[in-house]
């Protein structure tokens, strides 16, 4: 059992509710405050005008999608410590979390490089018009040279979270949003001395911000502060903890991936209405992004929950954990959804002021999506308890059906073969959350009938088990 007083022993015993919401609690403030971080480069970029929206819209998937691959990284190494801190080797703890922030290092840094040679041939590919090519680029270089700060904030985040630590990542994020909320209108508009940046204002407050993050996070690692521990020693490469992080990860990575390629295609699909098309895109999946923070809090708590009883030998507790979890992010999403459905109109137009083209379609996109909310949340929480498991590949091939079977394809029918244009394109958003959900529903539920083999399990078996098995 971990030691007394880490915050893993309430994941293994008491109310499974009390500590996924516990957990999920300083998660979802965490991730909203991270939201808001982009959401206040959206809204301070919306005072430039619809072709600035754009540059920033058209850039965002492609950042996502580098993020993406170093993403899986991540989720890997919070499997393997969560699954360790379960078994109460607090050494092995700190040696995953070492050797998975000298991964992660190294293939940011590799990806930035790649990212800023690629920025404008990427946007042209995805039809970026005369217009909107140079602001973007510009953007996504900046982007792009800031990314292994992310790259070191989000694993940083990521391995305190496999341990149960929510707080300490919540207290870093308040204060670089707090920072963002000053350098953002400083460096996009200008002031005094400081020169009008515009849209490449946002990726530099960005920079500045999550680098200060990042070396925060990388102190608290080394110095011990935190429940983990990293020594100089630990990020000493280790093939057998590569190979395992990249069974893990790969998947992880894939899915995220897809999922990021989605959007980017889905641009492309947009740019063929015109600019405004992709603002009206740009800030409604801002907007949903925000709005999805509930069930990604609660995923990443029963990911948490579910690979601490899976290593513990709980197998049958981590079951009931992903269930539970489910439930509650459904209702969340649902009430979000509904909320959303009503006031349209109104939360649209906080974000681009003035453009009432992009309102009113902005507003009928987002009451077309918003009541397939609580279905995309039920797969989101279904696949971050396969996560816990160690079954990442789960998720991806989730995602790749709800995307690449059903999203993309029906959005290509009916905006283009029947003639729907935009509207095409948003329903088949809330075709793609039913599919999915159904997928993860099924899925879960054929795990539910295997029996979970808690009794008897020997601590060497539930080792060799926690990335073969899922739940048991």
């Amino acid at each position: 059992m971990p030691p007394s007083g880490r915050p893993s022993g309430q994941i293994l015993q008491g109310p499974i509710a009390g500590s996924l919401l516990r957990l999920a609690g300083p998660v979802v403030l965490a991730n909203v405050l991270q939201t808001v971080y982009q959401l206040t480069d959206t809204f301070w970029v919306g005072r430039l005008g619809a072709v600035a929206v754009a540059a920033v819209s058209f850039s965002f998937p492609v950042i996502f999608l580098f993020i993406a691959v170093g993403g899986g990284v991540t989720i890997a190494g919070t499997i393997l410590v969560a699954q360790a801190e379960g078994r109460g080797d607090s050494r092995e703890v700190d040696y995953v979390a070492g050797q998975t922030y000298a991964i992660v290092t190294l293939l940011s840094v590799a990806l930035a490089a790649a990212g800023f040679v690629l920025a404008a041939p990427l946007l042209e590919l995805m039809g970026a018009d005369a217009e909107v090519l140079p602001p973007a680029t510009e953007y996504l270089r900046l982007s792009y040279l800031g990314l292994p700060f992310v790259f070191g904030y989000f694993v940083f985040q990521a391995l305190l979270r496999g341990v149960g630590d929510v707080k300490t990542p919540l207290y870093i994020v308040s204060g670089t949003v707090l920072l963002n909320f000053v350098l953002d209108p400083l460096f996009i508009l200008g002031w005094g001395p400081v020169p009008q940046l515009g849209v490449a204002g946002a990726a530099a407050a960005t920079i500045g911000t999550q680098g200060l993050a990042a070396l925060v996070g990388t102190w608290l690692l080394l110095s011990g502060r935190r429940p983990i521990r990293v020594r100089l020693t630990d990020l000493r490469p280790d093939l057998d903890i590569a190979r395992r992080i990249a069974r893990l990860g790969f998947p992880a990575s894939v899915d995220q991936a897809m999922r990021a390629l989605g959007l980017t295609v889905l641009v492309t699909l947009v740019a063929g209405f015109g600019s405004e098309s992709v603002a009206v895109y740009g800030v409604v999946t801002r907007i949903f992004s925000f709005v999805l923070i509930p069930a990604l809090g609660l995923g990443i708590a029963t990911s948490t929950v579910v690979g601490q009883n899976v290593g513990a030998g709980q197998r049958g507790r981590a079951r009931r954990a992903t269930s539970i979890g489910t439930w509650i992010a459904v209702g969340t999403m649902t009430a979000a959804g509904l909320l959303a459905f009503v006031f349209a109109d109104a939360i649209v137009a906080a974000f681009v002021p003035g453009e009432p083209v992009v309102i009113e379609e902005g507003a009928r996109f987002l009451r077309i999506m918003a009541p397939g909310w609580g279905l995309i949340g039920a797969q989101v929480v279904i696949g971050g308890g396969f996560s816990g498991a160690g079954r990442t590949y789960v998720s991806m091939l989730i995602s790749i059906f709800s995307l690449w079977v059903l999203r993309f394809p029906v959005a290509w029918y009916l905006s283009t073969r029947l003639g729907w244009g935009t509207d095409g394109i948003w329903w088949a958003f809330p075709v793609s959350y039913a599919g999915g959900a159904a997928l993860a529903v099924v899925w879960f539920l054929h795990v539910l009938r295997q029996p979970t083999g808690d009794e008897g399990v020997e601590e060497q078996a539930v080792a060799e088990s926690t990335v073969e098995r899922p739940f048991g």
